[in-house]
């Protein structure tokens, strides 16, 4: 009998795995149990053909593989190498080696090669979590999976390698972390866009505090040309968020073309016909979704209204929690979702309501039933909304280039360090996450500000949550205009963001 441990992927979660081999003097036959999905099953015959191309003697016996713990469900080829290695340490193949506090992580192709294998940094921080000291990976991972601190990590390209490397001690290669240092790809800049001055500042703003965005415009108005821009007003990734990035899109199997650890923000533009799994995840094994995809980056909804209605509802609790939570009968995933959404959509199904270009087209009924696809808990929990009005040609013609992204970043990023010392204590990074236990100390707003926010929650009829996330919102915008304390006009013009665009009344 042997011992090796493996890991598996839940979700974007590793779970160490303990792989436990025994060969019995029965008839020849390989059984693998412990709830493995197909692909698990289908090692049988992969670790069969690749043990006999390194010119290994397959046990002719009966051969029982064990994956603990056996109540969860094993998914992905990763779990090809520790069984091979725990076969050939049970038919005595290893000689003496040891294999305790080792892990083991690869698919194996039919000749004894090594192929990577998704989420490389998750399942390397499960199996440092169980205590494992050293990991064996494939080359094509290893640079991911050293990434995870304080594990020693070692890479091979094939069986042959590992087996030799377990008898007889023959040398590994130690994984490289990937590089961090690298500069993100070009991003649109924000200085091509011309004219919609208030809806860069409320970009700014959105970028600088974490606030959810909603656009508003009759089509090719320039909604989409903003929201692309957003990613670039936002800090560069830190080191911890880099991490959590390259974990989420690892197992989703999105890191390919050698890169091996995200160095920009994601930006996720999911189509409005995207199904509630896709963009909330799921699936059987689970799967992040779109929301989760853009975890610390941005999350674009264009035609929001057309987006599925439970797709919608189920944002509310996300844009409060910044996770999802997937349950399901097998077990309960949670995915990370602390993203900027910027969100955009027609002021009508024709888009030209009001427009001033075309006539629409659309009567009051449609109007109607178009606006309440958005449901008002919906519309409460975002921060700012903006008109995008159409620019008029004498302003797109020859119009010197505004101000560029890399101006505007510095005013984000010096707001955000108000922001990290502000909230170093009470464990939040941007003002939109402000506790609502520390909110009136934090925010500190001034007595004339509180009073004129009082006036505008009784004449206007803002709810509690509408007046919280005016105060977390003016506290942004008086950060960007380095004020220690929030007056009237921060509260004003946080007021003014919340403000219906279609006829100028807020939205509560």
């Amino acid at each position: 009998m042997s011992r090796v441990h493996g890991a598996a992927l839940y979700g974007v979660e590793g779970i160490a795995v303990e792989v436990e081999v025994r060969i019995s003097s029965m008839l020849p036959r390989i059984d693998i149990v412990g709830l493995p999905e197909a692909a698990v099953r289908e090692s049988a015959a992969r670790v069969r053909a690749a043990v006999g191309a390194i010119g290994a003697d397959f046990p002719n016996r009966r051969v029982t593989v064990s994956l603990a713990p056996a109540s969860l469900r094993k998914s992905g080829a990763g779990l090809d190498l520790p069984i091979a290695i725990g076969i050939l340490a049970a038919a005595g193949a290893l000689g003496d080696a040891s294999l305790e506090g080792l892990a083991l992580l690869g698919e194996l192709a039919l000749d004894g090669r090594l192929r990577p294998v998704r989420g490389a940094l998750a399942l390397a921080l499960a199996v440092r979590d169980a205590g494992c000291q050293r990991l064996i990976v494939p080359l094509g991972s290893a640079a991911e999976a050293a990434l995870a601190p304080n594990l020693e990590v070692l890479c091979s390209e094939g069986l042959a390698e590992v087996a030799l490397h377990l008898r007889e001690g023959a040398p590994l290669p130690r994984a490289v972390p990937a590089d961090l240092s690298g500069e993100p790809a070009g991003l649109p800049d924000l200085c091509e866009v011309r004219g919609q001055e208030r809806a860069k500042a409320a970009l700014e703003a959105a970028a600088a505090g974490g606030h959810a965005l909603l656009l508003r415009g009759a089509p090719g108005c320039g909604k989409t040309m903003l929201a692309q821009r957003m990613r670039s007003l936002l800090p560069p990734l830190a080191f911890d968020e880099a991490l959590e990035v390259t974990r989420v899109h690892g197992a989703a199997g999105l890191l390919r073309g050698g890169v091996a650890i995200a160095i920009e923000r994601p930006f996720r533009a999911p189509h409005h016909t995207a199904s509630p799994a896709g963009l909330l995840g799921g699936g059987s094994p689970p799967r992040p979704g779109e929301i989760s995809l853009a975890h610390r980056g941005v999350l674009f909804l264009d035609e929001l209204p057309e987006f599925d209605r439970r797709s919608l509802e189920a944002l509310r609790q996300v844009l409060e929690q910044r996770h999802v939570v997937v349950s399901r009968a097998r077990g309960v995933c949670v995915f990370p979702a602390d993203f900027v959404l910027v969100a955009a959509a027609n002021p009508c199904p024709c888009g030209w309501l009001r427009s001033g270009q075309r006539d629409c087209r659309c009567d009051e009924g449609v109007i109607a039933r178009y606006r309440a696809r958005l449901s008002g808990p919906l519309l409460d929990r975002i921060d700012l909304h903006v008109n995008v009005p159409a620019v008029p040609w004498s302003d797109l013609d020859g119009a010197k280039p505004g101000e560029s992204s890399r101006s505007v970043r510095e005013r984000v990023l010096a707001a955000r360090r108000l922001q990290e010392r502000r909230g170093a204590a009470a464990g939040f990074r941007v003002n939109a996450d402000i506790p609502d236990g520390s909110l009136d100390q934090l925010v500190a707003a001034t007595p004339d500000a509180r009073r004129l926010l009082g006036r505008a929650v009784d004449q206007l009829g803002l709810s509690a949550r509408a007046a919280r996330r005016v105060l977390k919102l003016a506290r942004t915008l008086a950060d960007l205009a380095a004020d220690a304390k929030v007056g009237p006009a921060a509260i004003a013009a946080a007021i003014e963001f919340r403000g219906d665009p279609e006829n100028g009344q807020v939205r509560c």
